[in-house]
């Protein structure tokens, strides 16, 4: 299904908390190092020049969606700025309460099984017919991770363990960031869920760069190579500025900006 860095790495492990229904983590998981030996470092090809370091001023480029109606009541919107804040937003006129409108967070892994990767041909809209890695959006009451394996098994029929977050990728201008895990497969066994129409483990030189499905996907495939030609896994972060009026299949629309790595 389909801000501010937080370095998930103040202790040598993480326990997750065990998903229902299905039992997919069952040991406690190493996600980075210890947050005092992280570093990150401006990318020179991926982002936008910075004399004065990397602390920037990042301006949203997002659409804003105009809510017509209270989410509480159902009562008629006014929007405007309320007192103390900066932005507007929808007001009700009825009960005053205020209805926010927050990104989404989609969740996803990067299946790493002898050298190569596995990726699942979309069954769905938008999109359909191409290649992504299994991801989709974060249900309440679940941790990044938890969605992330959750999302391979409906999507790829597969059991995986998380290794470690790789990358963390904001799309502004829809309102979705993306939170993408390396991890293992836990057994060779893997099959198209409900959502795809096909799976299939990819050797990196025959990645369908040509078919993918997303930008987010393109991106992270394409850090993920860099990191194996250079023997040194990363932690990513990046802004990948869509341009405005394309579809999510036009892939290549895009910038990545403030681009970080670990």
């Amino acid at each position: 299904m389909l801000k501010t860095i937080q370095i998930l790495g103040a202790s040598s492990s993480y326990r997750l908390r065990k998903p229902q229904p299905n039992s997919l983590i069952r040991k406690p998981i190493s996600l980075l190092l210890p947050a005092s030996q992280v570093r990150f470092r401006m990318s020179s090809t991926h982002s936008k020049s910075n004399p004065q370091g990397p602390s920037v001023s990042i301006h949203s480029t997002g659409n804003i969606r105009k809510i017509n109606f209270c989410q509480f009541c159902g009562g008629p919107t006014k929007h405007e700025i309320p007192d103390g804040e900066e932005k507007v937003r929808a007001i009700c006129t009825r009960c005053g309460k205020i209805t926010y409108d927050n990104p989404k967070m989609v969740v996803g892994c990067l299946i790493e099984h002898d050298k190569k990767i596995l990726m699942c041909r979309r069954k769905i809209h938008p999109s359909y017919g191409l290649w992504t890695l299994p991801a989709g959006y974060m249900e309440i009451g679940e941790s990044a991770a938890e969605g992330a394996i959750r999302e391979t098994w409906e999507e790829a029929n597969a059991e995986v363990e998380v290794q470690s977050p790789f990358a963390q990728l904001d799309i502004p201008l829809i309102g979705q960031t993306y939170m993408i895990f390396l991890a293992k497969l836990k057994n060779p066994h893997f099959s198209p869920g409900p959502e795809s129409s096909e799976c299939q483990l990819f050797e990196l030189n025959d990645i369908p760069f040509d078919s993918l499905a997303f930008s987010s996907m393109l991106v992270t495939l394409k850090l993920y190579i860099e990191d194996i030609k250079v023997g040194i896994p990363k932690f990513h972060y990046g802004i990948i500025n869509k341009r405005p009026g394309t579809s999510p299949s036009e892939i290549h629309a895009y910038t990545l900006d403030f681009h970080m790595q670990s």
